[in-house]
């Protein structure tokens, strides 16, 4: 299911089949088992209402939601780069030799961080998984060794900015992973059929067959499938772009 949702494409396919074939089977299955007398017509109209209105509420929480963990994502973006630039800046208060090698371990790093918010193979990221956690240990090694050459207040800065550089890492793929509740899909979806089915029972004659039946399960599929865009950063058409990172790289001269 989780990995169904992560991809907006295949969602709003199946969402429109599935809204459609509902609407139809109000339209045609339920009115020949049951046909809705014009008495009834005034409290069916209450509870088509309040079903729109529940889901237009549950389509807007959730799009709230995803709206934002995507600024989450954004700004852990810009915090990483600025602790790598920070951390870059630091590195010439070590000594020359280990501050060279801090600075081309870093230029390496963001290089890293940079193709792993860009790409979206599988293969390739966790080829990169592995890459980064190597170049963190290499990172935090030169820092220990700053700290053993210089045990004072600035071998101290050193040490800390490099710890703000390997957390930084840790918040931005922790709100990667942190999505919308999987409950609240199943609930959105469900709510939504019911909302179809209860549009195809209730059209009358000609609408039953024109193009009106199509109008809510194509708003709402659009719908789901951008908030699933949104909330998704490997799939989909919108994602965080590491904007930060590459100018940092621009900085560097790289």
């Amino acid at each position: 299911m989780t990995a169904f949702i992560a991809h907006p494409a295949v969602l709003f396919v199946v969402l429109l089949v599935g809204f459609i074939a509902a609407v139809t089977f109000g339209a045609f299955a339920l009115r020949r088992m049951r046909d809705l007398p014009d008495e009834e017509r005034d409290d069916f109209n209450v509870v088509q209402t309040a079903t729109l209105t529940l889901l237009a509420l549950l389509i807007g929480f959730c799009l709230s939601m995803a709206v934002s963990r995507y600024d989450q994502r954004k700004t852990l973006e810009e915090a990483e780069a600025n602790a790598i630039g920070t951390e870059y800046a630091r590195a010439d208060l070590a000594d020359a030799p280990i501050g060279a090698r801090m600075k081309s371990a870093l230029v390496a790093y963001a290089k890293l961080r940079l193709t792993h918010y860009r790409t979206r193979d599988r293969d390739e990221l966790a080829r990169l998984d592995r890459e980064t956690a190597n170049q963190q240990s290499q990172l935090w090694t030169l820092a220990v060794q700053v700290a053993k050459d210089k045990p004072t207040p600035i071998g101290a800065l050193v040490v800390a900015g490099m710890n703000d550089v390997l957390n930084s890492q840790d918040y931005a793929e922790a709100a990667r992973i942190n999505h919308i509740p999987l409950g609240a899909w199943v609930l959105m979806i469900v709510i939504a059929l019911f909302a179809c089915t209860v549009q195809g029972y209730g059209a009358r004659g000609k609408r039953r067959k024109g193009w009106l039946v199509t109008v809510l399960p194509v708003t709402v599929s659009l719908s789901l499938a951008l908030i699933s865009d949104i909330d998704s950063p490997r799939g989909g058409i919108i994602h965080v772009q590491p904007q930060n990172l590459n100018r940092l790289l621009h900085s560097f001269g790289t």
